[in-house]
């Protein structure tokens, strides 16, 4: 079968942009909440990238990342990954805490359900954005952590899902107090078939 996400035209790009545009929107305001602080978001950056390409885009294979997955179920089957370099985690899980942003990680039990509450609640904005626009029912599953270099991250989906398709939906994410910057890129990783559900329900297919 041929990679239909190989097959996007601009149009469905721009729909794909809008359902980024407002799921950062709503990660923004889920993390004002969680943090009660004012975040503002920059306009997010969307590609449609191979597997192979992702790395580099994180700064390279050997880059030290948090990656937070959820495999996605219902109407559509795949994959969701948010990244986040060390100092995007810290400055988050620190705020959360209580802690000055420069202190030091220590990847304990608080710090690593720190990280995938964070995680979760994001990819969770960007997932709850794209149901309500397709009106499919997407459920996630509990978030995983993995606390590793960029290359040993991705090769988990890579594995999983490169045999269905090689080809992710790319969101990159900047959000700032207006002082500190954020960024997590979020990865949307469907397998084949359901791109094709995917575009229909948008009424694009």
């Amino acid at each position: 079968m041929a990679d239909a996400i190989s097959e996007l035209n601009s149009f469905h790009l721009d729909v794909l942009r809008e359902i980024g545009n407002i799921g950062a929107g709503n990660a923004a305001t889920a993390l004002a909440k969680l943090l009660d602080k004012k975040i503002d978001m920059r306009v997010p950056q969307i590609r449609i990238m191979k597997f192979s390409e992702v790395s580099d885009v994180l700064g390279g294979a050997e880059t030290p990342v948090e990656g937070i997955l959820l495999q996605i179920h219902g109407d559509i089957s795949g994959s969701m990954m948010f990244i986040l370099d060390y100092p995007s985690s810290r400055l988050l899980v620190n705020i959360l805490m209580g802690k000055p942003v420069e202190s030091d990680l220590d990847y304990d039990e608080l710090t690593c359900s720190a990280l995938k509450e964070i995680g979760n609640i994001l990819a969770g904005s960007y997932l709850s954005a794209l149901s309500n626009m397709t009106n499919l029912k997407l459920m996630p599953d509990v978030p995983a952590l993995a606390i590793d270099m960029a290359g040993a991250i991705l090769s988990v989906p890579a594995i999983e899902f490169g045999k269905n398709s090689d080809t992710v939906l790319y969101i990159e994410n900047v959000f700032t107090d207006g002082r500190d910057s954020v960024i997590g890129d979020l990865f949307l990783i469907p397998d084949d078939l359901s791109y094709g559900k995917l575009l229909e329900a948008l009424g694009v297919g």
